[in-house]
């Protein structure tokens, strides 16, 4: 394959632009085909040494989610309490979750002893299979856009007292809990923008050696 067209390149970039941290959703149900379509795109996805260690669970039952909301709850409470003056009274305006109406959620974690892959690449940095399973969560978000779904990234958690809770084998590590349905709004900018709390660089930082 030489390339892609340029058509499909410019639609590519807006599809990147218009993939947002959404934290607004319409509690309308999501289609378990639709999911599962968004799903299969981490099987796409590279991985250090083919490892493919991203595991999910679907957080479906009543407790389950109270208890990962409650979670939240906690260390967003904690996070606030860090922060002071103009930074505490922004903090305390930004929503920073959509789980009260995300009707799908996923907590997606990384298989730390995964055989698979014998090793390849993540022997000296172990740390690569969590960044493999960061890449394949980006191919989800993207899929996810690509088909009219918002996706928000909740990070602000404990992850040992969600392991806990979701009964998660000891040897996965959290990296991310997923909100997954269909945005309330649409917007090309990134809300922390909109708020006030941070801008985006206008210029990356490349150095040379």
């Amino acid at each position: 394959m030489s390339g892609f067209s340029q058509d499909f390149q410019n639609d590519l970039l807006d599809l990147m632009r218009w993939r947002r941290d959404v934290r607004r959703f319409r509690r309308d149900p999501v289609d378990e085909a639709l999911l599962q379509e968004c799903l299969a795109t981490f099987q796409l996805a590279p991985s250090v040494g083919l490892s493919e260690p991203w595991r999910v669970i679907h957080v479906q039952s009543d407790a389950a989610r109270a208890a990962a909301l409650a979670n939240f709850k906690t260390a967003n409470q904690r996070a606030l309490d860090g922060y002071s003056g103009e930074k505490a009274s922004l903090y305390s305006g930004l929503k920073l979750s959509g789980m009260q109406d995300a009707p799908v959620q996923l907590a997606i974690y990384c298989d730390d002893s995964t055989t698979k892959g014998a090793g390849l690449g993540a022997g000296t940095m172990p740390e690569t299979r969590r960044y493999s399973v960061v890449g394949a969560i980006t191919h989800f978000w993207l899929a996810a856009r690509a088909r009219g779904l918002g996706v928000g990234w909740v990070s602000i958690l404990d992850p040992a007292e969600l392991a806990r809770d979701l009964a998660a084998p000891t040897d996965w590590s959290l990296v991310a809990y997923l909100c997954v349905g269909w945005p309330e709004t649409e917007n090309d900018t990134p809300e922390l923008e909109l708020a006030g709390w941070e801008t985006r660089q206008t210029d990356m930082i490349i150095e040379t050696r």
